[in-house]
């Protein structure tokens, strides 16, 4: 089977492309599953670089979407040919998070899905949304459900709420689009013209532009009558954060999904008790989540915004795109 797995030096142009053994037939408890997709997220990216640690020879990526091909003795919740998707956090059920860190996760520190076949535990999975093609549905496990953590299952999202995303990528427009579909208002920052236009289109109430408005916190904090948003979906880090404080009401939320500005910074705390804003970092979510997320998925007619797609031997050109920041939504592999 062909694969991509990390090179012995960190970098993503020494990822290795090789046939690796098939890995045969399921045991008690687990499933067969011809991958057919893989979606790209800045925490594979970062595997693959080697700013976080792991195996040289891991299988790569996170997200991994097919199609069942045997299943094994126990399992119950999945049949030949139903569709899958794979779940970021595997031995997170429900409730409280059991661990800190990646170790147990795929393409990290567990071998990941860049490959055309797996033998995993059923549980490792969930069902795909009706209908959905497998590039589709392998966009879900990391930026659709830290999205869908972030304001359903965290900020408590409901009609008529106003909600800021940072930048047009993946989780940002899932963001986007399930804030839509619970009735809210949008806004986003930009530092293109033409990603504003199409953010418009999509129906966003109002866009910054952050390079040409560096103090797009307080520009935010104007267009929404000086009351601020209810919500932010803050995939910054230190280098934007106290924009976002800037820009959220009094009491409000911020959701901390992403460090793209690095890991430590200066925050204005005494901003943030003055306005008695909600912070919480988020890392995905759990199986649970995902599956009540595709149940949503189900009963509405978002389809993810998906920007290119690369065979899987292409899988560095796939990164570099990634890096040059001109992709709105999502960047995928195909094994197929």
């Amino acid at each position: 089977m062909k694969a991509a797995k990390l090179g012995a030096t960190p970098g993503i142009n020494y990822i290795e492309l090789a046939d690796i053994q098939d890995p045969g037939q399921p045991a008690y408890g687990e499933i067969r599953v011809r991958i057919i997709s893989n979606s790209l997220n800045y925490h594979d990216i970062n595997v693959a670089n080697g700013v976080l640690p792991s195996n040289p020879g891991r299988l790569l990526m996170s997200d991994g979407a097919g199609v069942v091909e045997e299943v094994g003795e126990g399992v119950t919740d999945f049949n030949l040919g139903d569709n899958v998707v794979s779940l970021f956090f595997p031995d997170w059920s429900d409730g409280e998070a059991p661990l800190a860190g990646f170790s147990r996760t795929p393409g990290d520190g567990l071998d990941g899905y860049a490959t055309s076949h797996v033998v995993r535990p059923a549980s490792w999975f969930t069902h795909a949304p009706e209908g959905w093609t497998h590039t589709e549905t392998a966009t879900l496990p990391t930026a659709a459900l830290t999205a869908w953590r972030a304001l359903v299952v965290n900020g408590q999202i409901k009609a008529g709420d106003d909600v800021l995303i940072l930048g047009t990528g993946g989780v940002s427009i899932f963001a986007l689009q399930f804030a839509l579909m619970a009735g809210a208002r949008v806004w986003a920052t930009t530092s293109s013209d033409e990603k504003a236009k199409w953010l418009l289109k999509q129906g966003v109430a109002g866009v910054v532009n952050y390079r040409s408005e560096p103090e797009w916190g307080k520009k935010i904090l104007e267009m929404t009558g000086g009351r601020g948003v209810d919500h932010v979906v803050e995939i910054g880090g230190p280098g934007t954060f106290p924009q976002s404080i800037a820009a959220a009401r009094i009491g409000g939320h911020i959701t901390l999904v992403g460090v793209f500005t690095g890991t430590y910074g200066e925050i204005p705390t005494g901003t943030i008790m003055g306005k008695q804003l909600s912070i919480k970092g988020v890392i995905v979510g759990s199986r649970t989540h995902q599956i009540d997320m595709i149940r949503a998925l189900n009963a509405s007619n978002i389809r993810p915004i998906i920007d290119k797609v690369f065979p899987l031997e292409d899988i560095t050109a796939a990164f570099e795109y990634q890096v040059s920041g001109h992709h709105i939504g999502k960047i995928c592999l195909t094994t197929d």
